[in-house]
């Protein structure tokens, strides 16, 4: 974390917390992301949705068309990073 951590970062993040609807942001993202960025973290967060379910890596693949780097990549964070995923998986597990 220390490597992002810092002001312009800080400033991103802020940024996003003061979006108030899923069209800002899309709007946003495009603005900010390229389409290619936006499938890929999109794709990650399904993956950790998945894994957070308890599937497996091979029914994650199926459904997700990720690589076994990029499920494998998600799924050491789910276990051994900074519990991003877990902790927004937790709040809007009745929303998914």
């Amino acid at each position: 974390m220390d490597k992002i951590h810092n002001e312009t970062t800080e400033n991103l993040f802020k940024a996003i917390l003061s979006l108030e609807s899923i069209e800002e942001c899309y709007n946003f993202f495009d603005d900010l992301c390229t389409i290619k960025e936006i499938k890929e973290m999109a794709q990650r967060f399904d993956v950790a949705k998945l894994l957070s379910e308890g599937k497996i890596y091979t029914d994650v693949a199926k459904e997700t068309g990720a690589s076994s780097a990029t499920i494998s990549r998600v799924n050491r964070c789910l276990t051994y990073g900074s519990d991003g995923y877990t902790t927004v998986l937790a709040r809007i597990k009745d929303i998914l």
